[in-house]
């Protein structure tokens, strides 16, 4: 049985211009509005990818105790050249910091693909989806990634 609507909106403000916004208030703007740089629709698919996955496997190894001091998800995706030009690979570069253990790594990673990331379900439904990850030391982790 399905759950609640989610409702997002786009608001056009010119050109091929939006300003998305959720019901909590959060924002993104996809294009160029006003000057502010924002992120072109099919890039917002891997950025919700990004995040969910990111999330997931911040949340799982957190839940463990690991010493996680920073996480990083690149996505990266090829598209094909014909309309509709959908992904046909997608790939997740994890980046982390800290003392861990590859083997937590590795369950954290599996357990975000395979049962919690909703976004990894659905598009790995219709395309390859790959991952690879790194442990950096937690002396390197970034002072702030916001």
């Amino acid at each position: 049985m399905a759950g609640e609507w989610i409702k997002v909106q786009a608001d056009w403000v010119e050109g091929t211009n939006f300003v998305a916004t959720n019901e909590a208030g959060g924002r993104v703007v996809v294009g160029q509005v006003q000057g502010e740089k924002g992120i072109p629709p099919m890039q917002l698919l891997l950025v919700g990818l990004a995040g969910c996955t990111g999330v997931d496997v911040a949340l799982i190894l957190q839940k463990k105790r690991a010493d996680l001091r920073g996480l990083r998800v690149e996505v990266k995706g090829t598209r094909r050249d014909e309309h509709p030009r959908v992904y046909t690979r997608i790939h997740i570069h994890y980046i982390l910091w800290g003392d861990l253990k590859a083997k937590d790594v590795e369950q954290a990673i599996q357990l975000s693909e395979e049962k919690y990331c909703s976004a990894s379900a659905m598009l790995g439904a219709v395309t390859e989806i790959t991952h690879d990850y790194e442990i950096r030391p937690a002396e390197e982790a970034p002072a702030s990634q916001g």
